[in-house]
């Protein structure tokens, strides 16, 4: 007996799930799509980001030749080359070899270019002089030859040359004629790499007594690592594998790991419309399911058939979403490159690579996600007395009874309170938590605002039968209204978080460039190739009153943390001062040198005007004194202005590789930028201000591509929400609206009352969805973004975007259920209202 009961319990859940599925494909194949969709772009996401960094260490490797252990100079200046013998001679180092590593440019190509020992790095890093001659008369002592040049394959590419030919190359504002005397084989494919002699580096490239790093071979790591940090001075840092990979992913985790939430929380949309579809699912089936019940199915079976779909929903979801998300990666890489559009790692080419763990974590998510949209509401249908639901398919509150507001309100009052709490690891986790909490706070808040919104309607008198059936029903069936809404909700909330964001911080970037583009013309050269003579030069076209020259260098001053920006030219250091956009500032004492730290420079290492702080300078570690912070959207990782003239008193540098340009009265600007770029060497740009905002304003929204496309998916699976939960509500009350024929109601009244509803429906969701998005979007950009980017800006309402989707929700909500309702109202009234059994 025990085993023909198991029998008949497998055989009713086979039964209730294939008999749904193949009464309402439709719906299955729509929640699948959700599902899908979220972890789409979750693992592509997740797949372009690894992509890149893969990519991006693999070329610091084939840069850095899998060195044991580094000595890095601090900035392009270099170190002393005299520090070389004392760390080839520590305890702990078996070898060492001296590197001039600097950005070079022939023809139209740019590559870097490496100046090595030929006999050191080829003990210590192999793959950097792993060079074949090419030609029957190639000789293997071309590779000392003073005038050698061996490219890899991109950068023969990009240069446009051949094995043989003579190429003038240009670096540290020197040019050089060289022959490529053979190829790189060791280099990694993509990466533009020269290689040379390092005497020859030195010398034709204004370099002698100084290095960039040192590779080393170590004998025993501990003791090189103790004996290093004694013997290097401040213009030098040590450097390992696990350093410059941890920079590698600093530069870019903030920016990922949103991504990555943005797509988990599209994710957990879908979720919403899984669990939505499958409520509305299961209350058209409760008396199915009291049937079932009252022939001996335990409350489990229930759930158990419920989940089932769920899991079959899922596993669906996941897979198409999976073969989805790998397309979409494979396109972004083509079309965004592997920091999609964020410009982390330059642009540079990078090759999908297939992470398994990451596959099966998506796909878990996917099922899960669909699992618990479908487990809820299967529970609840499980403690439905089999009695009461053989009568009641509706709603299973009663209208009377007020709707519990508490759960929604301890929800929003903790996201509010984890958006207070700070970063952990510089990232924005209380953030991301604060913004899972409210979303369900909103949502869990719905049934309230629904009765909230309509109470007062509910005794007027309204002359439309149609719009008055359409307020009583939504009103007092608040339970439905919230299962319909939650979807809606959730994925407009997204999308004007989102939007809130983007406008607010594309308004502040326009606005900022508007402050800093002060001058007339820009010019931009490669680095240190205006020099002293040359900014004369420039200084001296007619037409030209005034120029401001500048230059930008990477300064290391953690070793794993990607570098600051430092930045030298003339600063005034007032709140008038139009290149700087000061936020706060301080008194400098007597004698001291200032400096001004960007907004995320002083986030970064916790700098504030007044503070004194030592940065590696001029040879040595040099105290300044913060003189005050300056707002700057261009330089995530931070940067420090310093004046030129106190730079020149530390490094006697004088070379410079961008001008601000201010014209006279009355000068033509195209004529002075022809006069400019005649006397220049290719290479160096000038440009208008409007051009440079252009362009800037280009590469935002390039960087947002990805967010955008976020939104517009979140916009699409809101009306494909709106769709699903209209249509399946409607059909569910094919009985209602047989019933109101049989009082005298038209079909085509029957429709309008639907359309009322369902626009009631949208502009309900659209007016929670839209609050609860401006309510994300300020923990997005007063929690995110500065815990994140580590700037700030002020909120921009983007109004036209607010109009336009609360507009397309509720058009989109009433011709659902129009449609719907014409399906609903087509069978015969007197067949509607049939019991069944």
């Amino acid at each position: 007996m025990a085993e023909a009961g198991l029998f008949r319990s497998r055989l009713a859940l086979a039964w209730l799930v294939l008999g749904e599925w193949r009464s309402h494909p439709g719906r299955f194949a729509a929640t699948a799509l959700a599902i899908a969709v979220g972890v789409a772009l979750g693992f592509a996401v997740h797949l372009v980001n690894g992509s890149a960094l893969a990519s991006f260490e693999a070329a610091v490797t084939g840069l850095n030749g899998a060195a044991d252990l580094q000595v890095s100079a601090r900035t392009p200046l270099g170190f002393d080359e005299r520090l070389y013998p004392r760390v080839a001679t520590a305890p702990g180092v078996a070898d060492a070899s001296p590197v001039i590593s600097l950005p070079a440019r022939a023809g139209n190509g740019r590559f870097t270019l490496l100046g090595v020992d030929v006999i050191r790095a080829g003990a210590v890093t192999p793959s950097l002089v792993g060079a074949r001659p090419a030609g029957p008369d190639a000789r293997s002592d071309d590779i000392f030859a003073e005038d050698g040049l061996y490219l890899s394959r991109a950068a023969l590419a990009a240069v446009g040359a051949s094995v043989g030919d003579r190429v003038a190359v240009k670096a540290n504002g020197r040019t050089a004629r060289l022959r490529v005397a053979g190829t790189l084989p060791g280099a990694p494919a993509g990466q533009a790499l020269g290689t040379i002699d390092i005497a020859a580096a030195q010398w034709r490239f204004g370099r002698l007594g100084r290095i960039d790093r040192l590779d080393l071979k170590l004998g025993d790591r501990a003791v090189a690592e103790r004996a290093l940090l004694d013997l290097l001075g401040a213009d030098a840092t040590i450097r390992s594998g696990e350093s410059q990979a941890r920079q590698g992913d600093a530069l870019s985790r903030a920016y990922r790991v949103n991504l990555d939430m943005l797509a988990l929380v599209a994710l957990l949309t879908g979720g919403f419309l899984v669990f939505s579809a499958q409520t509305l699912s299961v209350t058209r089936r409760l008396r199915a399911f009291a049937l079932v019940r009252t022939l001996g199915l335990p409350r489990a079976g229930i759930v158990a058939a419920v989940a089932l779909e769920g899991a079959i929903i899922g596993i669906v979801g996941a897979a198409l979403g999976l073969a989805a998300g790998y397309a979409m990666a494979v396109a972004a890489l083509r079309l965004l490159g592997g920091d999609l559009g964020g410009g982390y790692f330059g642009g540079g080419a990078a090759h999908i690579v297939f992470q398994p763990v990451a596959a099966a974590t998506f796909f878990a998510l996917g099922v899960a996600a669909a699992l618990l949209g479908s487990v809820l509401p299967a529970r609840s249908a499980a403690r439905a007395a089999p009695a009461a639901a053989l009568k009641n398919a509706g709603d299973i509150l009663d209208p009377r009874a007020p709707v519990p507001w508490r759960p929604a309100l301890v929800l929003l009052i903790a996201g509010g309170g984890a958006a207070l709490l700070p970063a952990i690891g510089g990232l924005p986790l209380f953030g991301f938590a604060s913004m899972a909490l409210l979303l369900a706070g909103g949502i869990a808040g719905v049934p309230w605002l629904v009765r909230w919104l309509l109470g007062p309607w509910r005794g007027r008198d309204i002359a439309s039968v149609p719009r008055l059936l359409a307020i009583r029903h939504v009103q007092g069936a608040p339970g439905q209204a919230a299962i319909a809404l939650c979807g809606i909700v959730a994925s407009t909330a997204l999308m004007i978080a989102m939007a809130t964001m983007v406008t607010s911080f594309r308004g502040a970037v326009d606005d900022w460039l508007g402050q800093v583009l002060s001058a007339d013309l820009y010019l931009r050269a490669d680095s240190g190739d205006l020099d002293s003579a040359t900014q004369r030069r420039i200084a001296a076209v007619a037409g030209i009153r005034g120029a401001a020259f500048s230059r930008q260098l990477p300064l290391t001053i953690v070793a794993d943390r990607p570098p600051v920006t430092l930045i030298v030219r003339p600063v005034r250091g007032d709140v008038a001062d139009p290149l700087l956009v000061l936020l706060e500032q301080a008194k400098v004492p007597a004698g001291a040198t200032p400096i001004w730290a960007s907004e995320p420079a002083a986030r970064l290492y916790g700098w504030s005007p007044g503070r004194s702080v030592m940065l590696p300078v001029g040879g040595r570690s040099t105290r300044f004194v913060v003189a005050g912070v300056w707002r700057d959207y261009a330089r995530q990782q931070g940067a420090v202005v310093i004046r030129d003239v106190d730079y020149v008193r530390l490094t006697g540098d004088r070379g410079r590789d961008e001008a601000a340009i201010t014209l006279a009265p009355g000068a033509d600007p195209a004529t002075v930028r022809r006069a400019v770029a005649a006397m220049l060497p290719p290479g160096i740009s000038v440009a208008e201000p409007a051009t440079l905002r252009r362009f800037a304003l280009q590469l935002f929204d390039r960087s947002f591509a990805i967010t955008y496309g976020l939104e517009a998916v979140a916009i699409l699976v809101g009306l494909a929400g709106v769709a699903a939960t209209m249509s399946a509500q409607t059909i569910a009350r094919s009985k209602e609206f047989g019933m109101l024929r049989h009082l005298g109601l038209t079909r085509r009244q029957v429709t309008a009352m639907l359309a009322s509803e369902g626009a009631l429906l949208g502009l309900i969701g659209a007016v929670a969805g839209v609050a609860l998005g401006a309510l994300l979007g300020q923990v997005l950009i007063h929690v995110v973004n500065p815990q994140s980017f580590n700037w700030t800006m002020t909120t921009i309402w983007p109004f036209a975007t607010i109009a336009g989707v609360t507009a397309a929700l509720t058009v989109a909500a009433a011709v659902t259920a129009m449609l719907a309702g014409r399906r609903a109202t087509a069978a015969d009234a007197v067949a509607a209202v049939r019991e069944d059994w």
